[in-house]
């Protein structure tokens, strides 16, 4: 109750704030006609009388030729007409009739413009008693029509100014022909003598005199037209400023509605999600069932369509068609498209409800590392559980993977940060730096290698941070051989053993054993198999170091020879030699 409060709160207030910017806009409109009463004063006002007056002059005298051309081709008619009425052939008759229908359009084009021009503006919607049919199919068309009309409207002036260029350059390419014409009809008259000829000559210079006067009064009324155009036009920002106050002054409003109507619908979403989620129990567990992941998509959707519904009820209620058009068209191209993505949507819905084949506790494999699928939602969480990584991926991006349930015993990486580990190049360290991209190792010395992660992978690492073991080999002598097998290894098992407590290295040691290797070449050779904890990994090498050490203090002590390899000793003999 005390959101619902709240929301009222603000609701009032916000409508407080937009009352407050309409009532401006509407000052700076009535600022703006206050200051149109002193434009007399303004040059810039003055120069715009000017020109309006030489509009009105050229807009007179080309009145003027359109009158005494509409006179002419009257004149023209009535003597069409009784020449039909004393023709003596159908072919004559024909084309005297053809004459009279272009001379008659003619007639019909030039009284239009002189209306229009008179006018200044274009009477044909006047005289239109049935618009023009659409070409879309008429229920679709009912609804679209609004939006139609209002984009036609907004672009009427470019398109009557594309049309009067391009009859402007459809006259201006005829006049020179005209004029050709009566050059060489000129000519020939001059030069001609046949009296019969000459009749026919002065009837075609008629003729095309005509045309020419035609198609001069016609250029001239469309250069005419186009300026005006041009010159009501106001710059690029006075049009846009006015635009935007159109816009605001008629629409602006209504949009602001459909917009709160919107917000509303999320507000309302919202405070029904709260309620859902402290009524119904496990609805925010880790890992939903399939009922209540039900519930939370049929609440989305829900919300999704009164969030589409919403502000087309603002602009019915309005009676704003263009709007609940243009909203109906958004709706029908929206619908289109799922249309299509409805087999792709499917599969996210399969795996939104955890019955896909990725869900929620299971493992997958992406960029070449395991993941387990903490959490499935429109943004699904995936986590490496050892190395600590997380991330967010699309549930879109899922479509294409598969999970499967997990092992207890399965391994998630191979170290974790702050663990000592040893790659197959040699390099040993610790781990101080660990991302899905890179891995970062400081070595003894405090010298740093960075690999990206699939190399750091591909290198195999051995993890030394759980607990590891050291194999030493040494070699005594074949003059031993008789104790070497019992007595010998266990005198140097108990050697090693005290001496590793002595050196502090009791609580590391898990256990150090004393074995007969093998009969080499040159020795009988001894192996010691020492395990470590993790804690003492920092200080492999120095361990193993400290076992070799501690061998050959123990053969000193027991006067057990440590002989050289054969290969060596004769290898030195021939050198010398």
């Amino acid at each position: 109750m005390q959101q619902l409060l709240k929301f009222g709160l603000w609701s009032k207030v916000l409508i407080g704030i937009l009352l407050v910017f309409t009532f401006s806009i509407s000052s700076l409109a009535d600022n703006e006609e206050n200051s149109a009463d002193k434009a007399d004063e303004n040059p810039i006002a003055v120069a715009k009388a000017k020109q309006k007056a030489q509009l009105t002059t050229q807009t007179l005298t080309t009145l003027l030729n359109f009158v005494e051309l509409e006179a002419q081709l009257r004149n023209d008619l009535d003597d069409l007409s009784n020449s039909v009425k004393n023709s003596l052939s159908d072919t004559e008759l024909n084309d005297l009739k053809a004459q009279i229908a272009k001379t008659e359009e003619k007639l019909k084009e030039t009284s239009l413009n002189i209306e229009n021009i008179a006018a200044n503006t274009d009477l044909a919607l006047l005289r239109n008693n049935k618009e023009e049919p659409f070409n879309l199919q008429k229920e679709l068309l009912s609804l679209l029509e609004p939006a139609m009309k209002e984009m036609k409207s907004a672009t009427s002036d470019v398109r009557l100014k594309a049309e009067l260029r391009e009859r402007i350059e459809f006259f201006k390419a005829r006049e020179p022909i005209a004029r050709e014409a009566l050059k060489n009809i000129s000519e020939l008259n001059r030069a001609n003598s046949n009296p019969k000829i000459k009749q026919a000559l002065i009837k075609m210079n008629r003729n095309w005199s005509k045309q020419l006067v035609f198609i001069q009064s016609e250029l001239q009324a469309k250069e005419l037209q186009l300026e005006k155009i041009l010159s009501q036009e106001n710059s690029l920002e006075s049009q846009s400023e006015s635009i935007f106050k159109n816009f605001f002054q008629r629409r602006g409003w209504t949009l602001i509605q459909a917009l709160l109507a919107v917000i509303g619908v999320i507000i309302i979403s919202r405070i029904i999600l709260k309620i859902i989620t402290s009524t119904v129990k496990g609805y925010r567990a880790e890992h939903r069932g399939v009922q209540l992941r039900v519930i939370d998509l049929l609440h989305r959707v829900i919300t999704f369509l009164f969030a589409i519904i919403a502000p087309m009820v603002v602009f019915y209620i309005e009676e704003d068609w263009v709007l609940f058009s243009l909203g109906v068209l958004l709706f029908f191209s929206l619908a289109w498209t799922l249309r299509h993505a409805i087999p792709r949507y499917w599969t996210q819905l399969e795996i939104f409800l955890n019955v896909g084949p990725v869900r929620e506790g299971e493992r997958l494999e992406l960029d070449g590392i395991p993941w387990r699928v903490k959490h499935i939602n429109m943004y699904s969480i995936l986590e490496n559980p050892t190395a600590g990584f997380t991330q967010r991926i699309d549930i879109n991006d899922l479509v294409s993977l598969r999970s499967r349930p997990v092992e207890s015993d399965e391994p998630w990486f191979p170290c974790k940060k702050g663990d000592w580990v040893i790659l197959k190049d040699g390099v040993r360290g610790k781990i101080i730096g660990l991302s899905m991209e890179l891995v970062q190792i400081i070595q003894r010395g405090g010298a740093l290698s960075t690999y990206q992660m699939s190399d750091f992978l591909a290198q195999s690492p051995k993890n030394l941070s759980k607990s590891f073991r050291i194999k030493e080999t040494i070699g005594i002598g074949y003059q031993h051989q008789k104790e070497s097998t019992v007595e010998i290894v266990q005198i140097l098992e108990a050697g090693i053993n005290q001496r590793a407590i002595d050196e502090g290295y009791k609580d590391s040691v898990q256990s150090i054993k004393v074995e007969f290797e093998a009969a080499a070449d040159s020795s009988l050779n001894l192996v010691v198999i020492a395990d470590f904890k993790g804690d003492v990994a920092d200080i492999y090498n120095r361990l193993r170091r400290s076992i070799q050490r501690w061998s050959v203090d123990i053969c000193t002590e027991n006067d057990w020879s440590i002989p050289y390899p054969q290969l060596e000793l004769h290898a030195e003999k021939l050198f010398r030699a």
